[in-house]
């Protein structure tokens, strides 16, 4: 006769154990979307800091008192070695990063430089009297929540609905969101 050992765990058990990981699941995935999205805003407000600060920067060194037309130029090594904007910034005319797609151009009332930029590369830099960025989540709601924007003056606005599209003036505010403070 074989001997049956009582040791282990039983069905209801195991059930039970799953149901409890679950619940704390359950409860723990919103918490960590929310995280997620402040994050991903966080990071879309800074990089449109960052770009006014280059921007500055640029139409200080480079530009001869004209801003860049595009996210490239800005990355574009200047005589000084660095290009004003990181390299992920700088890879395409629109960036993805963090959740979070970055767009800019020239702004409407721009005039453009009878002067080239300092950028080596041998292309024109196309400079302009103004400039204006905005940074959309990639999927609205599961992304970010907010869309962002900023121009010539260095404000960052806010908006909680997708209305900057509209909005290519670069020297004055825009005609919706908030600026953050």
């Amino acid at each position: 006769m074989i001997k049956r050992s009582d040791s282990g765990f039983t069905l209801i058990e195991m059930l039970i154990v799953v149901a409890v990981i679950g619940i704390i699941a359950a409860i723990a995935v919103p918490g960590l979307l929310r995280a997620r999205i402040a994050a991903n805003e966080a990071s879309a407000i800074g990089s449109l800091r960052v770009l006014n600060s280059a921007q500055q920067a640029y139409m200080a060194t480079c530009g001869h008192g004209f801003y860049a037309s595009d996210l490239t130029i800005l990355g574009d090594p200047a005589p000084t070695g660095d290009g004003f904007i990181s390299p992920d910034l700088a890879a395409d005319i629109t960036v993805t990063k963090s959740g979070y797609v970055l767009t800019m151009a020239e702004g409407s009332e721009a005039l453009s430089a009878s002067r080239d930029g300092c950028n080596p590369s041998g292309t024109a830099a196309n400079l302009f009297s103004s400039y204006y960025a905005a940074n959309q989540p990639v999927t609205g709601g599961m992304s970010g929540t907010r869309w962002f924007f900023t121009n010539a003056l260095g404000t960052v606005f806010v908006s909680d609905t997708d209305d900057f599209d509209a909005e290519d003036v670069g020297n004055t505010p825009p005609s919706v969101g908030v600026a953050l403070q």
